[in-house]
């Protein structure tokens, strides 16, 4: 395993870009409303892997469409925190519509307000990429996860072809211009910052998790860790492959 410090300076802001405030906050909740199939795949992926009342964090759930999805399919405690105040409104009122008893707190990743063994399982969708300390917020998520406990990290690839976001966008079920806008900002945004499978590699290294799983799909990937049982356990190599 590769060890060091984070790739990534810690600055004080706690993401990169433009903050998901307001007017933003509000389009960007409703450009992705429509991506259910994408939520409700991310959604099984995670709850195959949890065990009935079993406490699952989201880190940055947005809106909160995946942390419903996942309160939707069984007896989980669900919670999401985001940087965001609008994304924790808008979320907390998608859940009230939707009759979910789910928490959403203000905060920031890489200083999660939760104490130390709190959760199950925690996962991340689209937004990792964002987080100017990702070491720490990956570190902050092994501390809050119980021991045997699970994470799984879902962002774009930085090797995603133009043809793979074109597919990706084509079932987004969007207008033509928010499609187009999509398009533009996955080719000439989101790119620039996302990450290799080695830039993972030396994240996931330098972290208290020491090493993890990537698959690949599609656009994007899964980065899958999990929390040492007491008593630890052997570890691998960070390894990558393709979900077939």
């Amino acid at each position: 395993m590769i060890q060091g410090k984070s790739p990534l300076a810690t600055t004080t802001k706690p993401y990169k870009g433009l903050a998901m405030e307001g007017v933003i906050a509000s389009w960007y909740a409703n450009n992705t409303r429509g991506d259910v199939r994408g939520y409700r795949r991310c959604a099984e992926s995670v709850v195959v892997r949890l065990t009935p009342g079993s406490s699952v964090l989201e880190v940055a759930p947005g809106p909160g469409y995946l942390a419903i999805e996942i309160a939707k399919r069984g007896n989980f405690r669900v919670v999401g925190l985001d940087i965001s105040h609008t994304f924790v409104r808008i979320a907390s009122e998608n859940a009230r519509q939707a009759g979910l008893a789910i928490e959403f707190r203000h905060g920031d990743a890489a200083h999660l307000p939760f104490p130390d063994e709190s959760f199950d399982f925690a996962v991340c969708r689209a937004a990792f990429k964002n987080f100017s300390d990702p070491v720490g917020a990956l570190d902050e998520i092994h501390r809050v996860l119980k021991p045997g406990g699970k994470a799984s990290i879902y962002d774009l690839r930085k090797d995603a072809s133009r043809e793979d976001i074109d597919e990706e966008v084509r079932g987004m079920d969007l207008s033509w211009l928010n499609a187009l806008l999509t398009r533009w900002t996955f080719r000439f945004m989101l790119l620039k910052t996302a990450y290799s499978s080695s830039a993972l590699e030396r994240m996931v290294a330098a972290s208290r998790f020491g090493t993890g799983e990537v698959l690949q799909d599609g656009i994007g990937f899964d980065l899958r860790l999990a929390k040492e049982l007491r008593g630890g356990r052997p570890e691998g190599d960070l390894s990558t492959r393709t979900r077939r």
